[in-house]
């Protein structure tokens, strides 16, 4: 078996704690949704919708979190059923309806608008801003550099997803 280079190796040394992270960002989700009757999930789904209506599947490439189709079609079924967004028709497709929040989604969005500030605010003080930016770009770059890897092209951020 080869060896891994330095950069290999710290590389690797880094995705576990970024999968905990990954975990505890979850966590903390759940702990904010869950007053308002969300689930995390449905929290995606809705807050992908706050800006315009889209479909289920520009929802799940835009949420760009690994969320499949159609876990991303029950969410917003769930939502729908729940009365925090509704389907209206879509101009540009017969059948792939928009998702849209309703008046009580985004009231719903906006009760955990208080406890996600808190969290942010405090974790983020935590470590400071120039030191999370800094992480932060770290984080696209090593994105980039395993989608370049894997021959995904990347991202941009102002390409229209319909």
């Amino acid at each position: 078996m080869s060896e891994r280079s330095a950069d290999g190796e710290a590389l690797t040394n880094l995705v576990l704690p970024i999968f905990e992270l990954n975990g505890e960002f979850l966590a903390a989700a759940r702990d904010i949704a869950e007053p308002a009757g969300l689930t995390p999930a449905w929290w995606q789904v809705l807050g992908a919708t706050l800006d315009e209506p889209l479909t289920v599947s520009e929802i799940a490439r835009r949420v760009g979190l690994g969320l499949a189709r159609q876990s991303v079609q029950r969410s917003a079924d769930i939502l729908v059923e729940k009365k925090w967004a509704e389907y209206l028709e879509n101009p540009r497709h017969q059948r792939a309806q928009l998702l849209r929040p309703t008046p009580a989604g985004r009231e719903t969005i906006t009760q955990l608008q208080q406890a996600q500030h808190q969290w942010a605010d405090t974790v983020g003080k935590a470590l400071g801003e120039n030191e999370l930016v800094a992480t932060m770009a770290t984080v696209q770059r090593i994105i980039a550099a395993s989608r370049a890897y894997r021959g995904d092209p990347p991202a941009s951020p102002d390409a229209d997803p319909r």
